[in-house]
């Protein structure tokens, strides 16, 4: 490790600090499940749409472990609560 290494700060994950503020100040909708699938990582991903002021948004997240001990909630065709940011609509997160 250089010198100036040592005073160097470490960068939080941005996709656990995107969550963490989704979570706490996200604004709240419902979101339709689309389908449950596998990466090549073996991680399992949830397709999701929602629509947010008259735009129709699709998007996939990667489950987390406490998402995957309630996979059976995520059943295609069923309704799921969402959180987004309000002046990014596009950055959502399936809770």
């Amino acid at each position: 490790m250089s010198f100036l290494g040592r005073f160097r700060r470490n960068k939080p994950d941005p996709e656990i600090a995107r969550r963490a503020l989704l979570l706490q100040s996200g604004r709240l909708g419902e979101a339709n499940i689309l389908e449950i699938s596998s990466d090549a990582d073996g991680n399992e991903l949830l397709s999701y749409c929602y629509t947010i002021g008259g735009v129709d948004y699709e998007t996939v997240q990667r489950l987390d472990a406490e998402q995957l001990s309630r996979k059976d909630s995520y059943l295609p065709g069923s309704r799921a609560d969402m959180r987004y940011d309000p002046h990014r609509p596009a950055n959502s997160l399936v809770v």
